[in-house]
């Protein structure tokens, strides 16, 4: 409505929303796996990323991750941005995937892994299939239940 700006400045700024990301009780979890809040601490790069969660948390890091021009994949269990209108969040995926992004539909992780060349190895299992699969990634993040 209105057309005034006003600009701020501040020596730090934080953003405090109040939920912390959770780790799933899979092995491997805690061990080789960060969370979306730990995404923006990173010393090195992330390289080939494994996100997994449909939240707009997880979108959102999925999709800047390409951006910067990382391998990204978004494991999603059921459909992304549940109680968001469908179509919206249909063309959000179908925009993310045109741009790069991998989706990893009907899946969840069963462990995570470090292999010998310190990656981690992701084994999963597809929900309608039950058939498991794995991958190899340099990074791990959850941002699931908030």
């Amino acid at each position: 409505p209105g057309t005034r700006k006003t600009k701020i400045t501040a020596r730090r700024v934080i953003i405090a929303v109040g939920g912390r990301p959770q780790y799933p009780d899979i092995p491997g979890a805690k061990e080789f796996g960060i969370t979306s809040d730990d995404i923006f601490s990173l010393e090195k790069s992330p390289g080939k990323t494994l996100v997994i969660g449909a939240s707009y948390i997880a979108l959102e890091c999925g999709g800047f991750l390409t951006g910067l021009g990382y391998d990204t994949a978004i494991m999603v269990r059921s459909i992304v941005l549940r109680g968001f209108d469908r179509d919206c969040a249909d063309r959000i995926k179908e925009d993310l995937m045109a741009s790069g992004t991998r989706f990893i539909d009907k899946s969840v992780p069963i462990k995570i892994e470090a292999t010998q060349e310190g990656l981690r190895r992701v084994t999963y299992e597809n929900v309608v299939t039950k058939q498991q699969h794995s991958e190899v990634f340099e990074t791990v993040v959850f941002a699931i239940g908030r």
